[in-house]
């Protein structure tokens, strides 16, 4: 059984929107790694987990020429 999630923080004297982002459980949508997705999990928090990796393999000159391609 996972370990259960930390508590939400004291929201007292917050806006009200930033209190309800952090009021209840965290969620996370996680880009890239599945390592960062895989650890969040192994702690109880919700996970969506994103398969992406930078255009060209982030490559900076040759994300230019494909970017090129595509106009």
């Amino acid at each position: 059984m996972p370990p259960k999630p930390e508590t939400a923080p004291s929201v007292a004297g917050l806006p009200t929107g930033a209190a309800r982002l952090i009021a209840g459980p965290v969620q996370v949508i996680n880009v890239g790694l599945p390592s960062f997705a895989a650890d969040l999990r192994a702690r109880g928090v919700a996970v969506v987990h994103v398969d992406w990796v930078p255009p060209a393999g982030g490559d900076p000159e040759l994300g230019r020429l494909l970017a090129k391609l595509g106009s």
